[in-house]
C-alpha cells in the first residue's frame, strides 16, 4: 500500500507538468493579451510592462522561463491584480473554496445515501417515485436559478439564513446546501440502483432469513456493498464541487477561488489561470487515490499495490 501511494503521487508531477504545458500554450494562442482591455499606451509603457511579467522574449524562452518557475513553487505575480502573486491569491481563497466544498461534500453524500437507500427499500412506491422525481429536479436546475429561489424565500422572505457574505455559521449553510443539491441527486440515484441490485444477492437474502429487520439488513449489511459505486463518484464529485462552486461563490459574495478563476480566463490573466489549474488537477488526482485506498476498507476482496 505505501508503495502504491507513493508511485500515485510521483506520477503527478508528469501530470501537472502536461496541464501546465497546455494551460500555457493554450491562453498564449488565444487572441489579446493581457493588457489588451486596458486603455491604448505608449510603446514603451507596454514593452516596459511586457519585461516586468517576462513576456518579452520568444514564445519558448516565456514557456521555459515559467516551468522553472512553477518547479520551484513560485506562480509569479498576477497580471490584473496589481502587486498580488498568484501565491497570495490561492493562499487566501482556496481555504475558503475548500471549506464550502467539504461542507457541499458532506450534505451531497449524507442526503444521497440516505434518499437513495429508502427509495430503494420502498421500490415502486409513491415515496419511491416522489424522491426520484425530486432527485430528478434538482440534477435538471442549475445552481444560478436555485442560488436565487433559495435566497428569496429562506434568507429574504423567512429570515432563516443572510443573504450573502461569509465567516459564520450561518451563512455557509445556505450556499453549501445549494452547491450540493445536483451533487447529492446524482448520489442518490447511483445508490438507489446499486441498492436494488445487491438487495437481491444471496447474502442479503440470508440475513433475512436470520429474521434481522429490514433496515438493519439494509444499513448494516447490504450498505457496505452498495456503496462502492457512490466511493467511485466521489472523487470526481468532490473534484466537480470545488470547480462548480464559482457560480455559488459569486451569487453568495463567497471570497472563494471560483471567480478569480473565471476573471483569469476572462482577462487572460496566464498566470493566475495556471495556477488555479495546478491547484484543481492535483486536488482531482489526490481525491481519486484516496478513492482508491477507500476501496481497500470497504471490500476486502481488492487489493492494490
Amino acid at each position: 500500500m505505501p508503495l502504491y501511494i507513493a508511485k500515485r503521487v510521483l506520477m503527478l508531477v508528469p501530470i501537472l507538468f502536461v496541464v501546465v504545458s497546455l494551460t500555457f500554450f493554450l491562453m498564449r494562442i488565444a487572441p489579446g493579451n493581457p493588457f489588451s482591455k486596458d486603455r491604448k499606451m505608449p510603446a514603451s509603457v507596454e514593452k516596459a510592462l511586457l519585461a516586468k511579467y517576462n513576456l518579452d522574449g520568444t514564445l519558448w524562452q516565456q514557456y521555459t522561463a515559467y516551468i522553472s518557475d512553477v518547479a520551484r513553487g513560485d506562480l509569479r505575480l498576477s497580471l490584473r491584480y496589481k502587486n498580488r502573486s498568484v501565491n497570495e491569491i490561492i493562499a487566501q481563497t482556496l481555504p475558503v473554496s475548500l471549506v464550502l466544498g467539504a461542507l457541499a461534500f458532506v450534505m451531497a453524500l449524507a442526503a444521497g445515501i440516505v434518499i437513495g437507500s429508502l427509495a430503494a427499500v420502498r421500490q415502486n412506491s409513491p415515496a419511491d417515485a416522489g424522491l426520484m422525481f425530486l432527485a430528478l429536479m434538482a440534477v435538471s436546475i442549475p445552481n444560478y436559478v436555485t442560488a436565487p429561489v433559495l435566497i428569496l424565500f429562506l434568507a429574504v422572505s423567512w429570515h432563516l439564513f443572510p443573504i450573502a457574505g461569509w465567516g459564520s455559521w450561518d451563512q455557509m449553510i445556505l450556499p453549501a446546501f445549494c452547491l450540493s443539491l445536483p451533487f447529492a441527486a446524482s448520489v442518490a440515484r447511483l445508490m438507489r440502483t446499486s441498492m436494488l441490485e445487491t438487495l437481491n444477492q444471496d447474502f442479503v437474502r440470508t440475513a433475512r432469513a436470520k429474521g434481522l429487520g429490514e433496515m438493519r439488513v439494509v444499513f448494516k449489511h447490504a450498505l457496505k456493498v452498495a456503496i462502492l459505486p457512490v466511493v467511485t463518484y466521489c472523487g470526481p464529485m468532490a473534484a466537480n464541487i470545488l470547480t462548480g462552486s464559482l457560480v455559488v461563490e459569486e451569487i453568495f459574495k463567497i471570497p472563494g477561488m471560483g471567480p478569480f478563476f473565471v476573471n483569469s480566463i476572462l482577462n487572460k490573466d496566464y498566470f493566475l489561470a495556471g495556477g488555479v489549474t495546478i491547484i484543481y488537477c492535483t486536488l482531482l488526482v489526490l481525491l481519486n487515490l484516496v478513492v482508491d485506498v477507500l476501496y481497500t476498507f470497504l471490500d476486502r476482496r481488492i487489493r492494490i499495490g
